[in-house]
């Protein structure tokens, strides 16, 4: 979200990016240091080299839970550095970049505006299709497509907030592991997955000849660089997603030319203007 807004003030990354990600980023700012996760699952980072780096400001934009807001107070209080925890969930996301703005002095308005004229549009067109038009999907992660959001899971939430019907929303919680014979008897209409193995090998899967989304084509590899569209990172990088998602749930209410509306929304977010060839490279969900 940082970078998105100011990418001149990031220090650093959770992660080290590829070079496959960097090609769709400003490549100086793509390729700052790996300072690791603070907070978290898996938190990496060490304290000493994040002071090194002499931060004015620690920035993380995500759950608000107790839990969390107990952590920056730690972190806060050992290292004497500010620590900034902004409110991550979708529905959010406009007015977050408006404190970020404040807490940057940057402008934020351009970024925030589009983001509520994006979410607006779509709510909007999504209200006027009827119950029995929304359709049964499956989200698939893992090389065997097995591991699933359910309802209210943050990996799903741009699924969800298109009304489509999450086959595996009759439980509530996060990320779960489930049996094909379930997605047999929940039989999806579309399958979206983030896995490329499991994209490639679905469709010749005779476990799972016998369900709708497969038999009728209906399975769908999200685009990932240089942020996946669907899920992660949960942050503002799904709102492109929304789009595609919109466009494969209801193509009788989005016929947006999907190839420009990811031109426009790279050159906005990401600070790069892709060719041809790299728009079409992101849309077969290659990297």
């Amino acid at each position: 979200m940082l970078y998105t807004l100011a990418p001149d003030l990031l220090l650093g990354w959770p992660r080290a990016n590829r070079a496959d990600e960097c090609a769709f980023m400003l490549p100086d700012v793509c390729a700052r240091p790996e300072v690791g996760r603070l907070t978290g699952r898996g938190n990496t980072a060490n304290l000493e080299s994040v002071l090194a780096l002499k931060p004015d400001l620690i920035l993380d934009v995500g759950s608000t839970t107790p839990t969390f807001a107990s952590l920056a107070a730690r972190v806060q209080e050992q290292t004497g550095i500010p620590y900034a925890l902004l409110d991550g969930r979708f529905e959010a996301t406009a007015s977050t970049y408006r404190l970020l703005g404040a807490l940057t002095h940057r402008d934020a308005e351009p970024l925030a505006a589009y983001t509520e004229k994006t979410l607006s549009t779509i709510n909007e067109r999504v209200n006027r299709v009827p119950e029995d038009q929304r359709p049964r999907v499956y989200y698939a992660r893992g090389p065997r497509g097995l591991e699933t959001g359910l309802g209210g899971a943050i990996n799903v939430e741009t699924i969800e907030f298109l009304r489509a019907r999450n086959v595996a929303a009759e439980r509530q919680g996060g990320l779960a592991t489930v049996s094909i014979e379930q997605v047999l008897v929940w039989n999806p209409q579309v399958i979206v997955t983030i896995d490329r193995d499991f994209a490639d090998s679905v469709r010749s899967d005779p476990q799972w000849a016998q369900v709708e989304a497969v038999r009728t084509g209906r399975v769908y590899l999200s685009p990932k660089l240089p942020f996946g569209w669907v899920d992660f990172p949960p942050s503002v990088n799904r709102l492109i997603g929304l789009w595609w998602l919109a466009k494969i749930f209801y193509p009788d209410h989005f016929d947006e030319d999907i190839r420009a509306v990811t031109r426009d929304f790279y050159s906005r977010f990401y600070h790069v203007a892709p060719s041809d060839a790299d728009i079409g490279r992101v849309l077969e969900g290659r990297g």
